[in-house]
């Protein structure tokens, strides 16, 4: 028996240091510095007036650091929400391309992501939180209705700020993930793999940060180099991965309230998705449609996830051809209730 206890000896010593490991390498693989916090609290703080760049947006009690498109532009106001692990330097082609055909578009980095919206513990991070800042920033940015645009985790929150507020959105865009109602009672009863270790304490963010952040830079073979740099000093900084993971452990939160997300939609949708998209089946978007009561479209791009960066072009042409039908339908009932309008007074005259 002696040999055993030396066995298991031997196991838990090993099973130590290579804890201490890869706890070592984590620690110095992150900016102690906080170099990305730093430049973001010298950016200008968004006032009425500003047109293009990076600024920062106070509100709901928290600042966002954003990228701000067109904003001196005429056009309905344009919201687009980042997913895991990104920023919205994702969206800078859909942000340019949108400014130059007449919108004012804002892209945040949303609550985890942002220096300044980083509160602690899983429960900040639920979906309706969530929601409620994109409210919060449309409002400080003078957006009353606005189009919305979201991908993987930014498609979540876009779902439930389209089904709570339809009063607030012109129009839906929703890439790679989902009606949340399709598909949360899967997760919630038997999550992927990756969500399991992502919604652990600790080990995921050794895991991606150790060696330099070597689990991320997998992530973004696809990225332009300029997008990578910014994603890896986010995450680099200590608490912004557990931050940004929280979001997968408010998980349970979000399946509480599932009832909510449940209204009929009542605003015109897109739905983009990949042919490799795991995420996407035949069944949930089945049952999908059936939560749109309203225009509605989809989309099947020869991709996998990352929509933006594999399909760029497309992506962004059949954005804006949406916003565009939209718009010119808005356009329409506008003019047909104007001549009403201008009918009515002339029979009252007469």
């Amino acid at each position: 028996m002696r040999w055993l206890k030396r066995i298991f000896l031997a196991l838990g010593v090993s099973l130590v240091l290579a804890v201490a490991v890869l706890a070592g390498g984590s620690f110095l693989s992150l900016d102690w510095d906080r170099q990305h916090s730093a430049r973001t609290e010298a950016l200008p703080v968004f006032q009425k007036g500003d047109s293009d760049g990076l600024v920062r947006i106070e509100a709901n009690g928290m600042t966002f650091r954003a990228r701000v498109y067109g904003l001196s532009n005429r056009g309905p106001g344009l919201l687009l929400l980042h997913g895991f692990p990104e920023t919205s330097a994702m969206w800078e082609p859909l942000g340019l391309a949108a400014a130059a055909a007449g919108y004012r578009v804002v892209a945040f980095d949303q609550r985890g992501y942002s220096p300044g919206a980083r509160p602690k513990g899983a429960s900040s991070y639920a979906a309706l939180d969530l929601a409620q800042d994109v409210l919060a920033v449309a409002d400080a940015v003078g957006f009353g209705r606005f189009h919305l645009v979201g991908h993987d985790w930014g498609c979540n929150v876009g779902w439930a700020v389209t089904i709570q507020h339809p009063d607030r959105v012109l129009s839906w865009s929703g890439l790679s993930i989902p009606h949340p109602a399709t598909l949360l009672a899967d997760v919630a009863r038997d999550p992927p793999t990756y969500i399991k270790v992502f919604t652990a304490p600790w080990i995921p963010e050794v895991m991606l940060t150790f060696n330099d952040l070597a689990g991320l830079r997998g992530t973004y073979e696809l990225a332009t180099s300029e997008q990578r740099d910014e994603y890896l000093a986010v995450f680099s900084e200590p608490g912004a991965l557990t931050a940004a993971l929280n979001w997968y452990r408010a998980i349970p939160l979000s399946f509480d309230v599932l009832d909510e997300l449940t209204p009929p939609i009542r605003t015109s949708t897109l739905f983009i998705y990949g042919t490799r998209e795991g995420w996407v089946t035949p069944d949930y978007l089945e049952r999908q449609r059936e939560f749109v009561a309203a225009p509605y479209e989809e989309l099947e791009l020869d991709a996998a996830h990352w929509l933006m960066q594999e399909q760029t072009e497309a992506v962004v042409a059949a954005v804006l051809a949406h916003l565009q039908r939209v718009d010119d339908a808005r356009s329409s009932m506008d003019r047909r209730g104007h001549e009403r309008s201008h009918l009515s007074r002339e029979e009252a005259a007469m």
